[in-house]
């Protein structure tokens, strides 16, 4: 994970591209963000940071996700979940259980996560597509909701 004052130059920076500033509200949002240990809901955001205002939250946020900074997990439950985007973390993935919509990271060992890569470049070549990076989210049941 990158150390906070680099990452608040790159995130000042992706703002500044997209004519946006970074504003207190959005640091500490980002804030909230580098040290939780799982994707939030915006109630998780306003829990962790009681300073923050919901309506602000809101747009915050999108702000962020469209500026590259952040990024939402949809779930099946009524909250979308909000992480840091994996290029200012670490690649990894999700398992999304469908009951309650909680939202778990995981990581591959390196080999796995090397073959993983190249079966699915594999799969874009085959399809004349050219393939950016990936994402995998596991979506069943958590252990509470089975």
């Amino acid at each position: 994970m990158s150390a906070a004052p680099e990452l608040d130059e790159v995130v000042a920076a992706r703002l500044r591209a997209g004519g946006q500033r970074f504003t207190s509200g959005r640091r500490r949002i980002v804030a909230v963000l580098r040290e939780a240990a799982a994707p939030l809901t915006i109630p998780q955001v306003l829990a962790a940071d009681r300073s923050l205002s919901q309506s602000s939250a809101y747009r915050n946020l999108a702000i962020l996700e469209q500026a590259g900074v952040v990024t939402r997990i949809v779930t099946t439950d009524d909250f979308a979940r909000y992480e840091l985007a994996e290029d200012l973390t670490e690649h990894h993935h999700h398992l999304i259980c469908s009951a309650c919509g909680d939202v778990t990271d995981f990581s591959l060992r390196p080999a796995l996560e090397s073959d993983l890569e190249r079966a699915l470049h594999n799969v874009a070549r085959r399809s004349s597509f050219t393939a950016l990076g990936h994402r995998l989210d596991l979506v069943g049941r958590c252990q509470a909701c089975r």
